[in-house]
């Protein structure tokens, strides 16, 4: 029968009974373990979802990397940053928890995250429903999960919108009315030169009936801060002609030695019941909080891990979402219905200050403003974002008899996603100068700056995908998806109403008149945009026997277009990547080695891209500016023999522009950055390693050593070469991670260190505000410092 849609058995092989399964780092998840009389043995068929199909990993014709359960809690992860240093294809830039924006193989302009600009260019999944949201990450505590999934590519077919670079996909435990289980984890940290941290995790399998069943998840984590906000002062200049006025201010009030910590609680809490045989409905839902305080990078010219902060810091991150599936049989075939209600709300305060000194700099005084005293107010600026959030989805798929030769999987897929913005840029006491009338006249107390936008994206999509063996050996899949996407926004953006002749009014005290609006309008109306168009999928795989598969996919993806806020530009149209890949699954020496692999060749078109034009007063635009391409390899290994457990996982990116990319400035100079300018924030070289041995102490009681490396090269942040020239590349960097434990029954310590030598690797490079006028004031966005942990675990089971 043919492997690619049959979980084939493969030879076990039994080795003493270990604490935990071994593992592959950032390329395959541990084998499953099973207990056959007093021996452990272990199975190296991993199961995957990745095709909407469970699937053995090894049968899937997709570049696909699992971090699997057991390898989770091996490598202690927590966070996004944790499991992304495992994905050598995951690249990322971020300002810091819940602050993050991801992509797969180098796939990234380097200006997505703006909220009112392009849609993300990577999908992200909470098991079969999709929480990917603009500007920004759901950094999810990850705990009691049983794998993430990371697809590389165009993921076009089957998960639609925004998986233009990647899917990501995070995969919960599910309700168990089998049996009883639960258990707990404790855990005590430390920053090397930083702050304490803790967190406490548990969760309970509670069978109902004989088909019902409830899984309860909740966690509470403390980690400490490591960046320090130091004392410093600053003298502004006020007025060119008399100096008297010169205002020094300091940052007294706001310094503190750890200032960046971050607390996260939340839950998840799943119904499991079978109502007949064929027929299960699983609903559940999901909370997380989390607040973090001061600034995640650090200003390199002030020393290790230092910043000048002179405005409190924070960001506050709140979601839930109520999801959904129900799983059944119309005939023989199977039946999914996936739906979920999101929401998340956002409140975010940082340093604005540097744009105010910026602009001293370069002798510029508007935003300078007496006090009703006859002094001068101080200008230090701040910035405020309140984002509200909700996606609504819902997806029916039919799923055919997945032993036959032909096998199809259809359906219909709708989601709507909301964003409620709040942006203001504000200087405390602005609203009391007596010159504000004049000059600025805010809408709102204080604000210089105001952006209140409501924006709406909708997506319908209708998709198949069909598999058919030419031979037991061969198989050809195809597939297409057809979408549809409407997009709207509506509200105000800008400096001050009352100048704008065109800005209408409204009934919304909120939002007083709209200035974005579709060309012509006699009255308040959102603009919008509409698209529809295809994307598909073609690919062959050849069984060349039962260990090794090998095959070719020809894949494309797209990322909707949408609606720029200032009035004197147009909408965006999507941007479009092809994919041609060739890959392998392998075993070899009956399993004990297995090698995984593909080389790739990505063509990027229309591409998206944020910029200030000349006149805009600094307000970003998206326009379709030309083409990029990507072309690299990806691999992952594992070897096992007894305890011994060695891995590796690696890729190689070479991602550029195609086509030259020239800008004017506002003093009509023109940059441009010529064809071949690599993309911004993916490294061209990304692998890590591991090695882990378990062994016996004797009785029930058993023991293990971990060593990991992780190797990134260095990258540059920012596409322009005017920018970069600013800002610089970052270096590349290698860290190396410790653990070792024991357990006896059911319980279990480990103790380990991450970046055990604190090697200061840069991730990214940014600023609060536009290079152009902040460069010289930018910060690194760092490598977790070295990091230390004490961790009990105990686990309960009928």
């Amino acid at each position: 029968m043919n492997r690619n849609h049959t979980l084939r058995s493969r030879p076990g092989r039994t080795f003493a009974t270990a604490l935990l399964a071994s593992s592959m780092l950032g390329g395959i998840a541990p084998a499953a373990a099973q207990v056959v009389g007093e021996q452990t043995v272990e199975s190296d068929v991993i199961i995957v979802s990745a095709t909407r199909r469970d699937e053995d990993l090894q049968d899937v014709p997709i570049s696909l990397q699992v971090l699997g359960e057991e390898e989770l809690e091996q490598q202690s992860v927590a966070s996004f940053d944790d499991y992304a240093r495992l994905l050598p294809s995951v690249s990322f830039q971020s300002f810091g928890p819940g602050q993050t924006q991801l992509s797969f193989r180098g796939i990234t302009s380097g200006g997505d995250g703006l909220d009112a600009g392009s849609l993300p260019a990577t999908g992200v999944y909470l098991d079969d429903v999709p929480v990917t949201t603009i500007a920004s990450l759901v950094d999810l505590h990850i705990y009691d999960v049983a794998r993430v999934e990371a697809l590389s590519g165009p993921q076009g077919t089957l998960f639609g919108a925004s998986s233009l670079s990647g899917t990501l996909r995070i995969i919960t435990n599910k309700p168990d009315p089998s049996r009883f289980e639960g258990g707990y984890d404790l855990q005590v940290n430390k920053y090397g030169a930083g702050d304490f941290g803790g967190q406490v995790e548990g969760f309970l399998n509670l069978p109902l009936a004989s088909n019902a069943a409830i899984r309860l998840v909740g966690w509470y984590s403390k980690e400490g801060g490591y960046i320090d906000n130091t004392y410093a002062e600053r003298t502004y200049t006020l007025d060119d002609f008399d100096p008297s006025t010169n205002l020094t201010v300091d940052n007294s009030e706001y310094v503190e030695d750890d200032f960046n910590d971050v607390e996260t609680y939340g839950g998840r809490a799943a119904l499991k019941v079978d109502l007949d045989e064929d027929w299960t409905a699983t609903p559940m839902f999901m909370y997380q909080n989390q607040q973090t305080n001061g600034s995640f990078l650090y200003d390199p010219t002030l020393g290790d891990l230092e910043v000048h902060d002179f405005v409190p810091e924070y960001n506050t991150d709140e979601w839930w979402q109520a999801a959904l599936t129900i799983e059944g049989k119309i005939g023989n075939w199977d039946v999914v219905y996936s739906a979920g209600y999101f929401e998340r709300e956002t409140e975010n305060e940082i340093d604005y200050s540097y744009y105010t000194v910026a602009y001293d700099t370069y002798g510029y005084y508007a935003t300078y403003f007496p006090d009703p005293s006859g002094g001068y107010l101080d200008p230090t600026q701040r910035q405020y974002y309140n984002y509200n959030f909700t996606k609504h989805t819902h997806e029916l798929r039919f799923i055919s008899p997945s032993h036959a030769s032909l096998r199809m999987t259809a359906g219909l897929f709708y989601q709507r996603q909301t964003n409620d913005i709040d942006a203001q840029y504000f200087i405390p006491g602005l609203s009391t100068s007596p010159v504000t009338s004049v000059w600025f006249n805010p809408i709102f107390d204080d604000v210089v700056y105001l952006k209140r936008l409501d924006r709406a994206d909708n997506d319908y999509a209708m998709f198949t995908e069909v598999e058919y063996d030419i031979t037991p050996a061969l198989t050809l899949t195809a597939g297409i998806r057809g979408f549809m996407a409407h997009n709207t926004l509506i509200g105000f953006s800008g400096f001050e109403y009352s100048t704008y002749s065109d800005c209408l009014p409204t009934d919304d005290p909120d939002i007083p008149c709209v200035n974005v609006y579709p060309e012509g309008a006699a009255a308040a109306m959102p603009k919008k945009v509409d698209e529809s168009g295809e994307t598909h999928k073609v690919s062959l795989s050849w069984d060349v026997d039962p260990d090794r598969m090998v095959y070719a996919t020809y894949s494309t993806g797209y990322r909707p277009g949408g609606i720029n806020r200032d009035p004197a530009y147009g909408a965006y149209a999507a941007d479009k990547l092809s994919n041609y890949e060739i890959g392998w699954k392998t075993s070899w020496l009956d399993g004990m080695f297995r090698w995984n692999g593909a080389v790739f060749y990505q063509d990027w078109t229309d591409m998206q891209f944020a910029l200030a034009r000349p006149g805009d007063n600094g307000v970003t635009s998206i326009a379709n500016v030309g083409g990029a391409e990507s072309k690299g390899v990806e691999m992952d290994l594992l070897f096992r023999s007894g305890g011994l457990s060695l891995s590796a996982a690696g890729s190689y990116v070479d991602a550029h522009i195609t086509t030259p990319f020239c800008q004017e400035d506002w003093t009509g100079a023109i940059y441009c950055t010529p064809e071949g300018t690599r993309l911004p924030v993916q490294p061209k070289f990304k692998v890590n390693g591991t090695a882990r041995y378990d062994f016996m102490l004797g009785g029930d009681t058993g023991a293990f050593v971990q060593a990991g490396v992780q190797h990134q090269g260095g990258t540059r942040s920012f596409l322009l070469d005017d920018e970069v020239a600013v800002i610089g590349y970052t270096d590349g960097f290698t860290t190396v991670d410790f653990a070792a434990g024991i357990h006896f029954g059911d319980m279990s310590i480990e103790a380990f260190i991450q970046n055990a030598f604190d090697e200061r690797g840069q991730l990214s490079r940014n600023t609060a505000c536009a290079p152009a006028y902040c460069g010289s004031y930018y910060r690194i966005y760092p490598v977790q410092p070295q990091f230390f942990g004490l961790k009990f675990s105990h686990r309960f089971r009928d």
